[in-house]
């Protein structure tokens, strides 16, 4: 019965996620409240569920989860418009109730290279300083290569540059403690590797900036 039910509530919050798909006049806030208190009926259901009242449950844990939702969206919204206004090198894209950033390898590193090149520091000291700005997020920076070369050598390229833009990072007093750095070569393309316009887009690095504990409980503290 547990299994049904969790698989139940999953299923509940992916039709939520569709439905504002389709709600594009909709802004990050009000999709946030609205995915929260999905997430937070499905979640609030299981714990209800123990104490044999479900409905209570399901009810408290939209109330809890849409306020949360809300509250995170306000947070990442201002925080996507400054680094819109800052980055003009990168893509900036809000995705749930989270933020990615995109910047285009051929910018950011010579051929076959991890170091940063001088015109993207600037850049990146740019972004650092929102980052700043925005302290309560942890921050997931990922390589990605196209699939000229063997995996293992991408890997490793990848990896060295998800590094290489973490330690700048750091120069630019951004905790470590915010940022995990992950290598994924060729493994997650965006475009067909079979044309040098397809590989071009592959070659980039993605940084998701997303909700951390003390936000979370600043949040739902009001």
């Amino acid at each position: 019965m547990k299994t049904i039910m969790f698989k139940s509530g999953i299923f509940a919050q992916f039709l939520v996620v569709i439905f504002l798909m389709s709600c594009s006049s909709w802004n990050n806030t009000q999709k946030g409240a609205t995915i929260g208190a999905g997430s937070g009926a499905a979640i609030g259901g299981l714990f209800g569920s123990k104490k044999g009242k479900t409905a209570e449950g399901a009810v408290i844990g939209g109330v809890i989860g849409g306020a949360v939702g809300a509250g995170i969206g306000v947070y990442m919204d201002k925080q996507a418009e400054k680094l819109e206004k800052e980055l003009k090198d990168a893509e900036i894209e809000r995705v749930g109730e989270s933020i990615r950033v995109t910047f285009d390898s051929g910018i950011m590193f010579g051929f076959d290279n991890h170091a940063l090149t001088p015109e993207v520091q600037e850049t990146i000291m740019k972004f650092a300083s929102v980052l700043n700005e925005y302290p309560d997020t942890n921050i997931t920076i990922q390589g990605h290569t196209d699939n000229k070369g063997s995996h293992k050598y991408n890997l490793d390229l990848s990896k060295r540059r998800a590094e290489s833009v973490n330690n700048y990072l750091k120069m630019q007093q951004v905790s470590g403690d915010r940022m995990m750095t992950y290598g994924f070569s060729f493994d997650r393309p965006i475009a067909e590797n079979t044309t040098e316009e397809g590989r071009a887009k592959n070659r980039r690095v993605e940084i998701l900036i997303t909700a951390n504990e003390d936000l979370i409980e600043k949040t739902e503290k009001g």
